[in-house]
């Protein structure tokens, strides 16, 4: 018998359901999982967005078995550090699309958010600039969960629990020149940043529109505002390439990332700062930026991180995810014509979903249990499905992604 049936509070669940109802994964391989009755699905949603380079990478596991037979854990704080911290930090700064970047590294998503936004205001603090402490997001945009990550939220079920953190603003998800009149509303010596999913994930897949990216890290480097890239989701080749920015051309402030660092094997997370945002907190003689997390730079975690960053390259991971970002449109386009489907997108990386009818209540969620009992994980939003396999995946499995669907929603039709 599974224990923990009645104690283990799962994230985002309603738990009077979930209680009596749990599915228990036992193992995963490649961009199979398997649960407790031995039935195997294909994860089509790369578990929670993040297992990029497929599930047992063995090269990873012995990396990180290895690391921990020399130094299990040690911290960073002051001035303490481990090698693989340090060999990462080179590794992702050597990668990034900003001149001298810095490295600052965390436990995940939502504390990478959290250094971002405490970062951005300081930095305007210490430059003579302490007004500037408004943050600016878009509608139906995820942030994770933490203190600064609920504020930021553009989904509105996900503002729970207030109050929030102040003086955070919203703004449209698809408008260059409605962030401009934002910025202007608010004024622009208040404004110390501009938080951006390069294409917006747990909020319903919403790719950019064409140009939208470049046009507003344009407005906001007019004004003086910190260009703030999100790439927890977009990251290490979920639009193929390093940070989700790179085929947009444009040069961040900062970049929040987590999840494909490590293909999610261990929990880690971080921040990269341009040369120009850091140099305050770098180049002042007794600053100290007074945050961290206990486990920042754990030293398993960075040798997950490092062996995964080679399996990328190695295996030519972000070139197979251009490749089928294309035939993963067209099968979730052969599915607009079913009754239940209001619009298929996708097309900006390896990542797509489908918008269902709106007077349903709970239909994705019903669907997505529909599509499980066909053998397929996808991923029930607010209004849509979301799909996300890992990079290894291949056109049939996205057929057999397709077909499942196509059965769960007929399924609900009936």
């Amino acid at each position: 018998m599974t224990t923990g049936t009645e104690t283990l509070w799962h994230p985002f669940a309603a738990m009077e359901a979930v209680k009596h109802s749990q599915t228990v994964v036992t193992r995963a391989e490649d961009v199979w999982i398997w649960d407790s009755t031995g039935t195997r699905y294909l994860d089509a949603t790369a578990s929670l967005w993040y297992a990029n380079a497929g599930h047992g990478r063995r090269e990873i596991v012995d990396a990180v078995t290895a690391q921990l037979r020399k130094l299990d854990a040690y911290h960073l704080f002051t001035d303490f550090a481990n090698e693989p911290a340090l060999a990462l930090a080179d590794a992702l700064a050597a990668r990034a699309p900003m001149a001298a970047a810095k490295v600052f590294l965390t436990s995940g998503g939502g504390d990478s958010i959290d250094t971002a936004a405490k970062i951005a205001r300081a930095h305007f603090a210490l430059t003579g600039q302490p007004d500037r402490t408004v943050l600016l997001h878009r509608e139906h945009s995820y942030h994770g969960t933490h203190g600064l990550g609920t504020s930021l939220a553009g989904i509105p079920g996900n503002r729970v629990a207030a109050p929030f953190v102040p003086d955070v603003v919203q703004t449209a998800w698809n408008d260059a020149e409605l962030l401009e009149e934002t910025i202007r509303e608010v004024g622009p010596e208040r404004v110390a940043g501009f938080f951006c999913e390069p294409v917006i994930g747990a909020g319903g897949v919403l790719p950019p529109p064409p140009g939208y990216i470049e046009a507003a890290a344009e407005v906001c480097a007019r004004h003086g505002v910190l260009f703030v890239v999100d790439a927890v989701i977009c990251g290490f080749g979920r639009l193929g390439d390093w940070f989700g920015t790179e085929r947009f051309g444009i040069t961040p402030d900062l970049i929040t990332f987590a999840k494909g660092v490590t293909s999610g094997v261990q929990p880690l997370g971080g921040v990269v700062a341009s040369g120009a945002v850091a140099a305050p907190f770098w180049d002042t003689p007794g600053m100290v930026f007074r945050h961290g997390q206990t486990y920042s730079g754990h030293p398993a975690a960075c040798a997950a991180g490092l062996a995964t960053l080679e399996l990328y390259e190695r295996d030519g991971l972000f070139a197979r995810a251009d490749a089928l970002e294309g035939p993963l449109l067209e099968r979730l386009r052969g599915l607009a014509d079913h009754p239940l489907v209001v619009e298929a997108r996708g097309g900006t990386g390896f990542l797509g979903a489908l918008e269902l009818v709106p007077d349903r209540p709970g239909l994705t969620g019903q669907v997505a249990n529909a599509v499980r009992e066909h053998g397929v994980i996808i991923r029930p939003m607010v209004s849509a499905l979301g799909f996300s396999p890992p990079l290894t995946a291949t056109e049939d499995h996205l057929d057999q992604l397709a077909e499942a669907v196509r059965k769960g929603l007929d399924d609900l039709s009936r």
